[in-house]
């Protein structure tokens, strides 16, 4: 079906023509929690009246197909108790013809709709479209009211667009939103072909459950789910959907993240807190739950975790030898986590700050982050680490990297680790820089395919890390231009910044104990 109903304009363009209706492109982000659930809730009353057409083509009339809808939810995926004048008229007239007190309007009949479907509840109506700021509506009538219209201009029903591109088009304007949302975009957001890479190496299978404790607006998961149509596609349509799961810290976000599932037509389940302190998703026994496959991209250098979170810790996910990295940076914390979540066979995906990879090694003494990052190394878990391209993501220009956890390594990859530096595949964008295709697949191909290529990736043996210091950074390993190859500066200044808060620490504790003995007090 193509990608564009009604005016011939792309479903991609529309939305995003539909979300600057408001003050245009620039203030567009401001209002995403706004837009987000109207065109969610389009989508709703477009897909309500394609099976109240269905109930009616059986009973012979609209007016009966909505009695029979109010006394049977079960005929139809959401109930909407939005009733027009005139049964024949689109359920979504109801909103589109307000005319008076729109923002309470809007406001009363989403909160309707989330009091009929428990599954909306807290997702589309947490937002009040009559909020005032000192007395000043933050989106005015007139405003709220072209922006209603704008989105009045195309169908999103089930005739007019399959899940996958109503789902394709909504994460465009996620995306598009993040684009604009400065330091605030890291939060919800992951570069869209980080994620297809991520979910291409992990090779999900059919009814397979895969997890993100830090899933933002849900788009890893949702890439997992696509990864696996890929691989399945042309077989026959009894492939099992896989099972999502996520936690989300953010309410906005956590209700970012069950709309772009339900639009996507994906089977998940989206949790709200914080996952660090108290995830969600545990057995029977209250212990962690764990899963086939984890992807995550937890905030970067978290330091507001001190050691008595770790040690505190009721679900053993932080073993001795490994447990607190230390204050400055919670990477191998959240590591620590995504590893408990992983059933015996399982694997997992997850984005790291470069300096994760390799803070403390080569520093006289022990290095808590370091020590943490050896006990995954000698455990053997890790099966590869991708180093990306500069000015990828929305809220740094610094590359990151992707670690790929096994807990089942092959025989012939055991004691060995694939290191990939992709940090020269990339192509220049506006605003931030993208891997092309051709570059997704070769990243991609090289990771599945444990391939070696000059300039780009190389095998390296437990030895070769241990003589280094356990520095697992492709950057130090493989170079990638003749001349010769400097580490990128945000990593020698981050390692750099971890040395001298050590410092600080342990002239702290010493200066404790001195005053305890009352030595130069």
């Amino acid at each position: 079906m193509a990608n564009n109903n009604g005016n011939g304009k792309s479903l991609e363009s529309w939305i995003w023509a539909a979300a600057c209706s408001i003050r245009g492109a620039k203030d567009a982000p401001k209002y995403k929690d706004y837009i987000l659930p109207l065109i969610f809730t389009k989508r709703l009353c477009d897909v309500f009246d394609d099976e109240l057409n269905r109930i009616a083509a059986e009973v012979g009339s609209r007016q009966k197909a909505f009695q029979l809808a109010r006394a049977d939810h079960k005929l139809v995926r959401f109930y909407l108790p939005l009733l027009p004048d005139d049964p024949q008229q689109p359920v979504w007239s109801v909103i589109r013809k307000l005319s008076d007190k729109i923002g309470e309007g809007v406001t009363t009949n989403m909160r309707a709709i989330a009091k009929e479907n428990q599954l909306l509840q807290g997702i589309i109506d947490r937002v009040d479209f009559n909020a005032t700021t000192h007395g000043q509506r933050d989106l005015d009538d007139d405003r709220l009211s072209n922006l209603i219209e704008a989105i009045s201009t195309k169908r999103l029903g089930l005739d007019d667009v399959e899940a996958d591109i109503i789902g394709k088009s909504y994460e465009y304007l996620i995306r598009k939103f993040a684009e604009g949302g400065g330091q605030s975009a890291g939060e919800f957001y992951t570069p869209p072909e980080v994620g297809t890479i991520m979910s291409q190496v992990l090779q999900p299978e059919p009814g397979m459950e895969i997890y993100d404790p830090t899933c933002g607006s849900g788009g890893l998961l949702v890439k997992c789910e696509i990864a696996m149509e890929e691989i399945t596609k042309g077989k026959q349509r009894t492939v099992a959907p896989l099972k999502l799961f996520g936690q989300e810290f953010t309410p906005e976000t956590w209700a970012m993240a069950n709309m772009n599932m339900i639009i996507h037509d994906m089977e998940g389940q989206i949790e709200i807190g914080d996952t660090f302190k108290n995830p969600k998703f545990r057995n029977k026994q209250g212990k962690l739950r764990t899963f086939d496959c984890v992807v995550a991209n937890p905030m970067w250098n978290q330091d507001w975790f001190i050691e008595a979170d770790y040690d505190n810790d009721e679900l053993d996910r932080f073993p001795a030898g490994a447990g607190f990295p230390g204050k400055s940076s919670a990477d191998w914390g959240w590591v620590q986590h995504i590893h408990a979540s992983l059933n015996a066979t399982g694997r997992a995906a997850v984005v790291l700050d470069t300096g994760a990879a390799s803070r403390g090694s080569g520093n006289a003494g022990t290095n808590k982050e370091k020590s943490v990052r050896q006990w995954f190394v000698d455990h053997d878990l890790i099966e590869a680490v991708l180093y990306l391209p500069e000015n990828l993501f929305y809220n740094t220009t610094a590359p990151g990297i992707v670690l790929f956890l096994n807990k089942a390594k092959a025989k012939e990859r055991a004691r060995r680790v694939l290191l990939v530096n992709a940090s020269q595949i990339f192509a220049k964008g506006d605003p931030k820089n993208f891997i092309p295709d051709e570059g997704i697949q070769r990243i991609a191909e090289t990771l599945i395919g444990w391939k070696e290529e000059e300039k780009l990736s190389r095998i390296v043996d437990h030895a070769e890390l241990k003589k280094n210091d356990y520095n697992i950074s492709p950057s130090r390993y493989i170079h990638t231009s003749d001349a010769e190859t400097y580490r990128p500066i945000a990593e020698i200044v981050e390692e750099l910044n971890a040395i001298e808060l050590e410092a600080r620490e342990t002239d702290e504790a010493l200066w404790s104990i001195l005053k305890q003995l009352g030595v130069g007090v």
